[in-house]
């Protein structure tokens, strides 16, 4: 809410503040403080004062490249010094593809060596049991008990009966 007393201020095309009609649409009265009765050749405006802070730091851009600027870095510093967290980020995208892209290879080579692991494993047991398959064999046996003489176990010669049971 404004009272009658505010008086609003604009900034016109020449950067001279001048009052502005009052929201009920009567005219503001002619209240300024007693610096704004000095004349403007003494004080800038509002608007000057915000031109000249805005300039005081920024240095005028030169029209040429210098190797000077090339080679002491000035020209990456003006061309990167708005962009530092991206390149940040991008460090750290980076950083984080690389470390990524590490452990899926260690994992590769890790299943590798395991199939291979599996495959010996699998030809280990294969060969087991084929030789265990020979070894258990009944002509194995009795040769092997015969070279050994130390049983009274012997060969049946007689082919082997079928008992039929009675069904009921």
């Amino acid at each position: 809410m404004k009272k009658k007393d505010d008086v609003e201020m604009e900034i016109v095309a020449g950067g001279e503040e001048q009052p502005s009609a009052a929201p009920d649409g009567q005219q503001s009265q002619d209240v300024q403080p007693a610096e704004a009765q000095q004349p403007q050749a003494d004080k800038p405006s509002v608007l000057q004062q915000i031109r000249q802070e805005a300039n005081e730091g920024d240095e005028a851009p030169s029209g040429s490249l210098t190797l000077r600027q090339v080679v002491g870095g000035d020209f990456l510093v003006t061309l990167l010094r708005g962009q530092v967290w991206l390149i940040v980020l991008i460090v750290l995208f980076i950083t984080g593809y690389v470390a990524i892209r590490y452990q899926c290879q260690q994992d590769i080579i890790n299943i590798a060596r395991l199939e291979k692991e599996v495959k010996d494993a699998k030809f280990k047991a294969l060969s087991s049991k084929s030789t265990l398959t020979i070894l258990s064999r009944k002509s194995n046996i009795i040769e092997g008990l015969k070279a050994n003489q130390d049983s009274l176990i012997k060969d049946n010669l007689q082919p082997p009966y079928r008992v039929k049971v009675g069904e009921k």
